[in-house]
């Protein structure tokens, strides 16, 4: 019998027996959702700048080939493919977050598990179970830290948690017992790593490294390395020099382990339908729920003012990177009437001039009154109209949140505009049927031949 302070046996048997476990119906929809929706962002990923050099990168490592780089004809070690994919699938805004925690689990632990899956040729209903686990514990391990405490020590929330969630993915794929859960843990928290420096990332190059690639790596090392035989420490949650106690000044361990098999962080993830960062998601819906309801133009708009919560506010104030840049996207917004994959990417229309004239009319105000943890990506948009008319529309909940969820056509037709341009349309539909029917995969290794050249 475990005692109730076992933090890391509690876990390592959960880790341990889960892969056995059927899904609830609403868990397993969510999981093929977030699946998906992450080789969306992957497979476009591979095209923009950090895709590129990863690719480069990979290409001349060599490798044992165990795992494809996807949108590739690239093979290459388990470790190297899910470093590269991980990179694709945060080389732009288009993954997931947990609007809690801060993390962005499905660009890390969706790239993880398919390379480890493709190794091993697990099922797609044991990579689904995989996935699943590693979004638990990738947000279960913020919040243990506490994620305001972890953001508040200079550290990223999104790389600190990635390399947790990517090894208990791996390590599901791995079948290792509850003894080598436990080592895989040691091994994961060894690599932790993240810090806040990645703001200042112009390029969106070390970013998609920083938030996925490196934890995607970290985990599949870590799994693999216990797998081959590696030992390693027993208690790292809760023993001396324990890695909470590291790296929060006021842990709360036991939320490792709190309704575990009962709370699935999968299904309380957002999918994104703006190509954006997270905090700008509630500002853009509700920006054109107004330009929708009251005609807006470049023509009768006077200002714009958009209220966001600091923190958030902090992330998206006039950052360098385009789809970073709330002032900017707005702005865009208003010129274009809509916002895009291409558009958000292109550093050329952050000095457009119509683009410039408009954003000068934009503000954007870090309100401390929206620090609301029941809705932490809020946002309040006012627009002053030429006539003297103001206009004012409140968002708590972006679309594709979990209380204003997507549903599966709309996350389909997401996933669509991102794989046609490189996949074009018949293969675009075989792996979004597959995916959706991820259960009836016998092997992964099937679906390789849908997503590499």
């Amino acid at each position: 019998m475990l005692v109730a302070t076992d933090i890391t046996g509690q876990l390592a048997q959960y880790m341990a027996e889960v892969r056995h476990r059927r899904l609830p119906p609403e868990v397993a929809q969510a999981g093929k959702q977030r699946i998906l929706d992450s080789l969306g962002a992957i497979v476009s990923g591979s095209r923009l700048k950090a895709g590129e050099l990863a690719i480069r990168y990979v290409r001349l490592q060599g490798g044992v080939p165990e795992a494809s780089i996807l949108a590739t004809d690239v093979k290459s070690s388990a470790v190297n493919a899910a470093l590269a994919n991980g990179m694709f699938g945060h080389a732009d805004e288009t993954d997931d977050f947990e609007p809690v925690t801060k993390a962005h689990p499905g660009c890390s632990v969706v790239p993880a598990a398919l390379a480890m899956a493709e190794r091993e040729g697990s099922s797609g209903e044991e990579l689904l179970r995989a996935v699943v686990l590693g979004y638990d514990v990738c947000c279960r391990f913020l919040m243990a830290l506490g994620p305001d405490l972890v953001r508040g020590g200079h550290r990223s929330a999104e790389g600190t948690s990635s390399t947790m969630g990517c090894a208990a993915a791996a390590a599901s794929l791995a079948k290792l017992d509850q003894t080598g859960m436990r080592y895989v843990l040691s091994y994961a928290a060894q690599q932790v790593s993240g810090v806040w420096s990645w703001v200042r990332d112009s390029e969106h190059v070390e970013k998609a490294f920083d938030f996925a690639g490196m934890g995607a790596r970290n985990g599949v090392t870590a799994a693999i390395m216990v797998q081959t035989g590696f030992s390693g420490v027993w208690d790292v949650l809760e023993g001396e020099h324990n890695v909470l106690e590291a790296l929060s000044p006021s842990p709360k361990p036991s939320e490792m382990v709190k309704d575990l098999g009962e709370r699935f962080f999968v299904t309380e993830t957002a999918i994104k339908p703006y190509p954006v960062g997270y905090p700008i998601q509630s500002a853009l819906d509700a920006f054109f729920a107004l330009y929708r309801r009251h005609g807006l133009t470049v023509e009768n708009v006077e200002h714009i003012t958009v209220r966001l919560p600091e923190d958030g506010a902090r992330i998206v104030n006039n950052r360098s990177m385009p789809d970073v840049n709330c002032q900017h996207m707005i702005a865009m917004a208003l010129v274009d009437g809509n916002v895009t994959f291409a558009s958000t990417r292109s550093y050329q229309r952050m000095s457009d001039p119509a683009v410039l004239a408009v954003k000068g009319r934009v503000n954007l105000v870090a309100d401390p009154a929206l620090m609301n943890p029941e809705a932490p990506r809020s946002a309040k948009v006012e627009v002053v109209l030429k006539d003297g008319r103001t206009l004012n529309h409140f968002i708590p909940h972006a679309y594709g949140t979990k209380q204003n969820p997507m549903d599966s056509e709309s996350v389909n037709a997401k996933v669509r505009d991102l794989l046609e341009p490189v996949f074009g349309p018949s293969r675009t539909e075989a792996v979004i049927e597959r995916l959706n029917d991820l259960e009836a995969v016998a092997n992964v290794r099937e679906l390789l031949p849908f997503l590499t050249l």
